[in-house]
Order: C-alpha cells, then sequence, then structure tokens
C-alpha cells in the first residue's frame, strides 16, 4: 500500500472520532455556541472580551501613569553617559516601575479607597466604580498635560470646545498626556546630554592637539563621564528631579 493511501485510511479512521468528539463537546452543558442558548454566547464574548482588555491592560496602564517619562529620561541617561547596554534593561524597567508607583501611590490609594475597596464590599455598581478610579488618574494626566496638545487632539477628534475639563473625554486625554509626557522627558534629557557632550569636545580637542587622532576619544572620555556622574551624586540629581518634576 502507498503512502497516500495510508493517509487517506487513517484520515477516514480518525473522522468518526473527531465527529464523536465534537458531539460530545456540544453535550457539554455550558459550551453551547451553536446559537440555540444565547446567555451562554453571551457569557463566552464576555470572557473573550475581559481576557482582550487584560492583555491590553499593561500598555493602558504604561500610557496613563509617569512610566513614559521616567524611563525615557533613564534610556537618554544611559545614552549620554556612553554605555549602552549598563544599567541592563531588566534594570532600568525595574527602577522606571518602581519610581513610577512611588509617583502614582497618592492616586492609587484614592482609587482603592473611593473605587476598589466599595465596589469588593458590593456599596456601588461595577460603572461607578469605574467612574471613581478614572477621576484621579485624569487629575494626574490634567496636571501634567499641556493646553496645546489638548487642543490639537481635540481638533483631530472634532469635538467641540468643553465648558470645563469634565467634557474633555478619556480618549483625548490619553494621547495629549503621552506626547506631554514625551516633549518633558526630551527636554530634561537635553539637559543632560550638556555636561557630557563638553566632556567629549574637551578630550577630543586634547587628543587632536597631542596629534593622537587614531585614538578615540569614547576610548578617554567614558571614565571621566563615569567620574563626573560619581562625583556629583548623578542618580541622586536624576531621581529627585524626575520625581520632582511631577509635583
Amino acid at each position: 500500500m502507498s503512502r497516500r493511501r495510508v493517509l487517506v485510511v487513517a484520515a477516514c479512521g480518525l473522522l468518526p472520532l473527531a465527529m464523536a468528539g465534537v458531539a460530545e463537546a456540544q453535550a457539554v452543558p455550558g459550551t453551547g455556541l451553536d446559537g440555540q442558548n444565547p446567555q451562554n454566547v453571551s457569557s463566552a464574548i464576555q470572557i473573550l472580551l475581559l481576557v482582550t482588555v487584560l492583555s491590553l491592560a499593561p500598555a493602558v496602564l504604561v500610557m496613563v501613569t509617569s512610566f513614559t517619562r521616567v524611563v525615557v529620561v533613564l534610556s537618554l541617561l544611559r545614552t549620554a553617559i556612553g554605555i549602552p547596554q549598563l544599567p541592563p534593561n531588566q534594570v532600568l524597567i525595574g527602577l522606571a516601575l518602581f519610581l513610577t508607583a512611588f509617583v502614582m501611590a497618592p492616586a492609587i490609594k484614592t482609587i482603592n479607597d473611593e473605587a476598589m475597596q466599595p465596589y469588593m464590599a458590593g456599596q456601588i455598581s461595577q460603572q461607578e466604580a469605574f467612574n471613581r478610579g478614572e477621576k484621579p488618574l485624569r487629575e494626574f494626566m490634567f496636571r501634567q498635560t499641556r493646553e496645546q496638545d489638548l487642543a490639537l487632539f481635540m481638533k483631530l477628534s472634532k469635538s467641540e470646545k468643553p465648558e470645563n475639563r469634565d467634557g474633555i473625554p478619556t480618549y483625548v486625554l490619553v494621547p495629549a498626556f503621552t506626547i506631554s509626557e514625551l516633549k518633558t522627558a526630551f527636554q530634561m534629557g537635553f539637559v543632560m546630554f550638556i555636561p557630557f557632550i563638553i566632556i567629549d569636545l574637551i578630550v577630543s580637542s586634547a587628543l587632536l592637539s597631542m596629534g593622537m587622532m587614531m585614538l578615540p576619544p569614547v576610548v578617554v572620555s567614558l571614565p571621566f563621564k563615569i567620574l563626573l556622574f560619581v562625583l556629583v551624586d548623578g542618580w541622586y540629581l536624576i531621581v529627585g528631579s524626575l520625581v520632582g518634576s511631577f509635583n
């Protein structure tokens, strides 16, 4: 018997087993998706939507907290010093997450006290808990968002000018907050770059004047950059400036 005939015979033998498995699955209560039980179909769709939201939750939380500014500034600092691999990404992300938790602690406490605990106790509905939990995040984002960025996204969304902040939709506030955070982070990064660029220029000029043109300036300037960063207690200054910029 040829190989093709063997495959055909095997498929024909497995087909009844597969059909029996499908029939058995349809007979199990709570798994019917054939349209005969709309309640089960609705529950399955709700579970699917919940899984989708949970998969996007980390990205959403990153975009509405201080994480964006913190991680961009730390990445620019690493580039300015000239050591792209140090600190490692795990350390950098970990530090950014803990600084984000520190900055967002007041808002998180408010959300827990006014939204999570009452909802867990059954005192408020799910929609009310969502509205209460959204308010502290919106207040935080409004404090850090520039008016021109808000005006830009209000214009792009073709929304009417609201009478107050409560009339600004969250889907307009979030991207405006994000680009405001990016602009602030790049401004802080520019200031950090200046002393390290000065060291590079001094070292390059010194090497050129001594005729050592074949020696890469980075090899000589890197130890001086690290020494300068340690002498001025760079991590203390950077972390203090980052956290203080949210006040």
